[in-house]
Formats: C-alpha cells, structure tokens, sequence
C-alpha cells in the first residue's frame, strides 16, 4: 500500500465510523425513504458535477446502464432503506458491528458464486463472526421477554449487508470493465434515487425535510462525506488494493462507531456487548486474512 491507499483508508474508515451516528440522527420525522432521497439526490448532483469537473464519460450504452441500475438498487438504496429501518430499534455502534458482516458474506458469495475455496481459518471465522453477533443482541432479544422489535431489527440489518455485498460485487464488475468510478457512482446513486421517489410515492409518503439543525447536518455529513467522498475511498481504493484488504475497513469503522455510540447516545456495555463484538471483530480479521491473494486475484 502506498500513502495514497493508506489516506484514502482513514477516510473511509473515519466517515463510515461516524455516518451510523448521523443515520440515526435522520429518523424520527421524517420518513425513511424520504430522507433517502433527499440524500441521494444531493449525492448525485454533486458526483455528477465532479465526474463533468474531472472530464470523466457520462454516456454510455444500456448495458451499462443496467449495471447502474443494478447498483443503485442494491447499493445505494435498499442497503440504505433496511438499515434506516433498523436503526429506529437499534444503536448506531450495533448498526455497524452488524454491518461490519459484510466481509464475512462477501467470503459465502464468494463460495456460492465465484468458486472460491471454503478454507478452515476462513470458516471458523464466518462462525465466530455470527456467535458475536449473537452475543452483542442476546441480551436484548431474549431478556426476560422476547423483543420481537430488535429481532426484526437485526434481520433487517442483515438483509441490508447482503444487499450492500451484492452491489460491491456490481461495482467491482464495473470497474473490471475499466468504467470511470465517479460517473458509475453517479448514475447508480440516480438510479437509486429513482427508485427510493417510486416507493415513496406508492407509499403516500409526504416529501418534507426536518428544519433542525440535527436533521439538516446529518443529511449533510451523509450526502457529501459518507455518500460521495466515502463511497469515491473506498471504491477507488477496492480497484487498487482489492476487495481483501480493502474490507479490512469494516474491521476499523465499527470501534469508532461504538465510541462515538457510546458518548452520544449513551450505549451500555456489558459483558455480553463486549465478548460479541471481540468474536464479530475477529471473525472479520480471520475471513478477510484467509484469502487475500484469492480475492485480490479475482478484483474485489
């Protein structure tokens, strides 16, 4: 890695750490698809300036533009959607320690999909990444009475990783064929901002905007920081250090999300919280230090 990788890293690592927090922040008034939108939309224009800026291609044929809708629904999108409803239950640190999985399913898509051998160290990992988060939600789940609320919470979480994954796997084929990243992220978050109007509309939502500073500089911090200059780190830097090592981020972002839950939101350890995101952390070092040269090999 080169000083170039290892800034964009801390980039990605310290937006993405804090982005969970500024999620939380966006629920409450207004709809979660609406405030989607109003991110997405910002994100969009403010890629699509950049990529004009940097003379970067904006045309292109309909299968690309296929691909890009593909990506904007996966991910920049209903990644988004099922992790806004999840947070109305769930911290912002637990929303990325949950998130933080995405290395872990990467490596069963990886398996299902793309041939990639199933190794011990890489399997045990998998199992001490899911017993992590086992730990980090039993407590809250079971108690003394089941909460049906963070279960469902959880589970949405988890669809919205895997959706995250599948659309890393879009990207990643986009850049193998050698597509401009900006003018890529720009289309896909159009496209996805395309579709997250269609299911408000469907959905009688209002299109309103909080007028609090909380709200306002959440969406802010989310469309430009963690939605255009994150998202533009941490696909530059999957083309050119690949998907192995660039994942390791999701091993970083978590503990400063955890920090920053813990000041601001006043989130609780225990030592169930502790021991799970131990195992989910390690789970994630052993998945992604498993098969690094088999996935760089292959592009992210």
């Amino acid at each position: 890695m080169e000083r170039y990788d290892y800034a964009l890293y801390i980039v990605t690592c310290f937006v993405w750490g804090t982005s969970w927090l500024g999620l939380r922040m966006q629920l409450g008034t207004v709809a979660p698809e609406v405030s989607i939108v109003w991110r997405f939309a910002l994100a969009s224009l403010l890629v699509f300036a950049w990529a004009a800026w940097s003379k970067q291609r904006l045309h292109f044929g309909w299968r690309e533009h296929v691909l890009f809708a593909a990506m904007g629904f996966f991910l920049f999108s209903t990644n988004f959607l099922l992790f806004y409803n999840g947070g109305l239950v769930i911290t912002a640190g637990l929303l990325a320690v949950v998130f933080s999985l995405a290395s872990i399913v990467n490596f069963i898509i990886g398996i299902a999909f793309m041939g990639q051998k199933a190794d011990p160290r890489r399997l045990g990992g998998a199992v001490l990444g899911a017993c992590g988060i086992g730990f980090l939600f039993w407590p809250e789940i079971v108690g003394t009475t089941f909460n049906q609320a963070v279960f469902v919470g959880l589970g949405l979480c988890v669809m919205g990783t895997l959706s995250f994954c599948v659309g890393n796997v879009l990207s990643a084929r986009a850049q193998r064929q050698a597509l401009p990243i900006l003018s890529t992220n720009a289309w896909g978050m159009l496209y996805g901002t395309v579709w997250m109007t269609f299911l408000v509309l469907v959905q009688g939502h209002a299109f309103v905007i909080e007028p609090t500073v909380s709200y306002l500089g959440s969406l802010l911090w989310l469309a430009v920081f963690s939605s255009v200059i994150a998202f533009w780190s941490y696909l530059t830097l999957l083309g050119r250090i690949g998907g192995a090592r660039a994942a390791y981020a999701t091993v970083i972002f978590p503990l400063i999300a955890l920090a920053s839950s813990t000041l601001f939101e006043g989130y609780q350890w225990t030592i169930f919280a502790v021991i799970g995101v131990v195992l989910a952390l390690a789970g994630n070092w052993l998945v992604l230090g498993g098969g690094k040269r088999q996935l760089v090999n292959k592009g992210g």
